[in-house]
């Protein structure tokens, strides 16, 4: 028995076969162990992952997930709602949770994750992504607003993993002080801000070099996944990164 990111005591058994995942960073962070049995509409990679979808992480189909009986559920305080994970629980299905916000807690996680919930050894690439981001301090720091929507204009807040990744590249994220992790800015007030970066993901929203370049005059598109999943990415995630930010 073992407690997850967010403290709450999941009795997982002592030998695991049948994974779920509701997170796609977490799905291509256990693909590799064979175990997985059911993942999202929205887990994208590996590319060839064969398993039973089970709609999406907002909105999972939870009679699919019990009846492919689990030995556990992954799922995301962030990304996954806890109506669903309670109602998967009162199923007597064991659902692990994870709370990431920042590189470091990412490895903490997942490792705590392997050992306690899929009962796995660590994965190879885990110990990679570690050397990865043992990054020497970066010199002239930047500044960067980072938008996540349009229509409204949505940007990264405060205590998100994508501001840390972007943190420890030299790039400081204009709203990490806002209160909230994920606002709603005008668009008028982000071009006043006049940062030096406009980061766009191409997740969730698609931006692209027809939509969000020209509000900003000096932006930079990336992938969401080297930028927000935690999971095998974090392998090429510094380096990629770098080079689309010119850092």
């Amino acid at each position: 028995m073992a407690f997850d990111d967010t403290g709450v005591e999941v009795r997982v058994p002592s030998t695991v076969d049948r994974v779920v995942s509701l997170v796609p960073s977490l799905t291509e962070s256990v693909a590799a162990t064979g175990k997985l049995v059911g993942a999202t509409d929205w887990c994208s990679h590996p590319a060839d992952l064969d398993v039973v979808r089970v709609r999406g992480t907002k909105n999972p189909d939870l009679d699919r997930i019990v009846a492919l009986r689990p030995d556990v559920v992954l799922a995301n305080a962030e990304e996954n709602r806890e109506p669903d994970l309670q109602a998967l629980r009162e199923a007597g299905v064991a659902v692990w949770v994870t709370r990431i916000e920042t590189v470091e807690a990412a490895f903490t996680s997942l490792g705590r994750m392997f050992e306690h919930a899929c009962r796995s050894p660590e994965p190879a690439w885990l110990d990679r992504a570690r050397q990865a981001w043992d990054l020497p301090e970066p010199g002239a720091r930047r500044t960067a607003i980072i938008p996540i929507w349009r229509r409204p204009w949505m940007v990264v807040g405060r205590d998100t993993f994508t501001g840390d990744v972007l943190r420890r590249l030299g790039v400081d994220n204009l709203y990490a002080g806002h209160p909230e992790r994920y606002p709603k800015i005008p668009l008028d007030e982000l071009v006043a801000r006049n940062p030096d970066l406009v980061v766009l993901p191409d997740e969730p929203y698609a931006f692209n070099e027809h939509d969000g370049p020209e509000c900003f005059a000096r932006s930079a598109l990336v992938s969401g996944r080297l930028l927000t999943w935690y999971g095998p990415s974090m392998v090429e995630a510094p380096a990629a990164l770098r080079d689309s930010l010119r850092l």
